[in-house]
């Protein structure tokens, strides 16, 4: 008999193991939705009291079966405390900003639309030379 190892971390499951759990969950609800197919058909040929009823019921498990289905399959298991927790301090956290400059620090560029055709004043001095 194969024994089962002690889980003693509080590690998440890993990736395999979640999409193996989120495959079986999408797995069963779609063979929930064949089955309410199935149970419609027979429905139909025996006619018992209320057929209406019944069908609009096995109609509404084939239309929302897979739309759940889907939900689950793709969403993950909920975060733990710990993972909560990192997320609020990794918030808290103070982010980098900018350093911030006088105006007698920063020296201003501008450009107009003539800055293509006329040459640069470094030019102009190389020139004279």
């Amino acid at each position: 008999m194969k024994k089962q190892p002690v889980l003693i971390t509080d590690a998440a499951r890993s990736q395999d193991e979640q999409f193996r759990s989120r495959q079986i969950r999408y797995v069963t609800m779609m063979g929930l939705r064949a089955v309410c197919l199935i149970i419609g058909a027979v429905l139909i040929s025996v006619h018992p009291p209320l057929l209406a009823l019944w069908l609009i019921l096995c109609a509404a498990g084939m239309v929302t079966l897979p739309w759940m289905a889907v939900l689950i399959a793709n969403d993950r298991p909920a975060r733990s405390k710990a993972e909560r927790a990192a997320a609020a301090a990794e918030r808290e956290k103070p982010q980098p900003s900018l350093t911030q400059h006088t105006d007698e620090q920063v020296e201003y560029l501008t450009i107009d639309a003539d800055w293509t055709t006329r040459p640069s004043p470094e030019r102009e001095r190389e020139r004279e030379r």
